[in-house]
């Protein structure tokens, strides 16, 4: 059963694969924003996989958050989120990351619960 209070969590090391400058979103080689994105909905699908039915999934609809501190090669990453709110298919996180030395992100989450197959014949119908 979903329930607001549910935690989770992902972690990742930074390498040259996610940092700005391989993502394409920046030149530089400290770990990318988009890779800090990633990290929290890792955590925030992991969270609530185990509670949905066989077949269903949650796919991720709105991201609002701050990258507030670079992060260099090799340290190691965390992302948390908490299950703030349920409302019918609908979840809300908030969302934190952070490095070997402090917070370098948060915000807020959503994401929708949906039947895997239904979604994925929904997206392939868009090529005709």
């Amino acid at each position: 059963m979903l329930t607001a209070g549910m935690k989770g969590k992902a972690e990742t090391v930074v390498t040259e694969k996610n940092t700005a400058k391989a993502m394409g979103s920046g030149t530089l080689d400290v770990f990318a924003t988009p890779a800090m994105v990633a990290l929290m909905e890792e955590a925030a699908w992991k969270c609530v996989a185990p509670e949905l039915e066989p077949g269903m999934g949650t796919v991720g609809t709105l991201m609002n958050v701050q990258h507030t501190s670079a992060t260099p090669l090799s340290m190691h990453v965390t992302a948390e989120c908490e299950l703030t709110e349920v409302d019918n298919r609908r979840l809300v996180f908030t969302v934190k990351a952070f490095d070997e030395v402090g917070p370098i992100g948060s915000g807020t989450h959503e994401r929708f619960i949906v039947k895997d197959e239904k979604f994925v014949a929904k997206a392939n119908a868009k090529r005709g």
